[in-house]
């Protein structure tokens, strides 16, 4: 029953329009609200913008340990440019195939959430209990849980956390950091015809990409997420050609692994292009790591292999989550990043989520929930 129950409601969930930009999660969060009310949660809600809800909402707790997070967002990116031969709001099935935009990233995952959340609302009284956070605005930097984690009072504590991103259900033991920034260079204009009378931004640009082409970290890989990375993915300058650009912007994405230090890493960066370099980092997460040989990992890795049919070795999500932001007040929590979605169909057109792999997912929160409160 649970598996149609959390494919229906994954398709309720694929109807309201979440896409970042705008967002306006409001709508879908309420929803997600009332049905945790009525079974049995105590909800709040936090909006660190008109209409970009997040959800907080808890059942049990006891002061002997504290309760299990369970998190993923509500909001998911746009349709792209390339056509779709789904209605990416109507959840149409094809065979166990079920489209939509955010079916694998991640509505699917909240939906499993939420179902199994539904079969302990009202028995965790005296238990380390649950607490369910879904939040606005993860697509495009992690803003929502950036903002409840400024929060501690209402975001309370967590002794874990399983975040439902899409892995087809495979337990993985964290992710890369990431560090994303705008680099503005600043020249002189004059006439094209007389170059030698102005100072070429798109000069000091094009130099400071030749630098970052063959950037080294100096750090060791990871045995796990491997090295770090780094990327220019956006280059914007000039007026006209035939005139000296008195202004370039590059934006460069960088990955990070457990252990480097942000604030030395952009320092070191910031000699290298010059020191009259603006720098706007819009953000800095550091990377999510947990020892896979720590004992609830163990425990989620048990109940996960009956289904996966092979034993989780450990291995990381290559995309970034709020994990990184709810460590900022979960400190030191376990993080888990396990959910039904396929993680190859995230931001594709006529994305999709295998329906067995989401009542899969049901049976494995529940699991991990029932071990948790026991």
């Amino acid at each position: 029953m649970s598996t149609q129950d959390a494919v229906a409601l994954t398709r309720d969930l694929l109807r309201f329009d979440t896409i970042n930009p705008p967002g306006r999660e409001r709508d879908c969060a309420r929803h997600a609200g009332a049905m945790l009310e009525e079974w049995g949660f105590k909800v709040e809600y936090h909006e660190y913008e008109e209409g970009r809800t997040s959800v907080i909402a808890r059942a049990g707790g006891s002061d002997a340990k504290a309760p299990l997070c369970l998190t993923g967002h509500l909001d998911v990116v746009p349709l792209g440019t390339r056509k779709w031969t789904k209605d990416p709001f109507a959840g149409e099935a094809d065979g166990d195939k079920l489209y939509g935009r955010g079916s694998s990233d991640m509505k699917a995952g909240v939906a499993a959430m939420l179902i199994a959340a539904r079969a302990f609302g009202k028995k965790l009284a005296g238990t380390p209990g649950i607490v369910l956070v879904l939040t606005a605005a993860e697509e495009n930097g992690c803003v929502g849980s950036q903002h409840l984690a400024a929060l501690p009072k209402l975001m309370g504590k967590a002794g874990a956390i399983l975040v439902g991103e899409p892995t087809s259900n495979y337990p993985m033991v964290g992710h890369k950091g990431s560090i994303k920034f705008h680099a503005a260079f600043r020249g002189v204009s004059a006439h094209g015809s007389m170059p030698q009378l102005g100072v070429n931004a798109i000069y000091k640009a094009a130099s400071a990409i030749a630098q970052l082409q063959y950037f080294e970290f100096r750090v060791p890989a990871h045995p796990v997420m491997g090295a770090p990375t780094l990327n220019v993915g956006t280059f914007a300058g000039g007026s006209g050609v035939n005139v000296v650009p008195d202004a370039a912007t590059i934006g460069v994405d960088i990955r990070t692994v457990p252990g480097m230090d942000h604030a030395a890493l952009l320092a070191r960066l910031k000699r290298l292009m010059g020191e009259d370099v603006q720098f706007d980092v819009f953000s800095d997460l550091l990377a999510v790591w947990t020892q896979p040989d720590e004992e609830w990992v163990q425990r989620v890795f048990e109940i996960c292999q009956p289904i996966l049919k092979e034993a989780p070795e450990p291995r990381t999500a290559p995309y970034m989550t709020d994990a990184a932001n709810l460590l900022k007040v979960y400190a030191g929590a376990p993080t888990l990043v396990l959910g039904p979605g396929e993680a190859q169909m995230a931001h594709q057109t006529d994305e999709y989520c295998n329906m067995e792999r989401i009542g899969q997912s049901v049976a494995i929160y529940e699991a991990v929930i029932r071990d948790w409160c026991r």
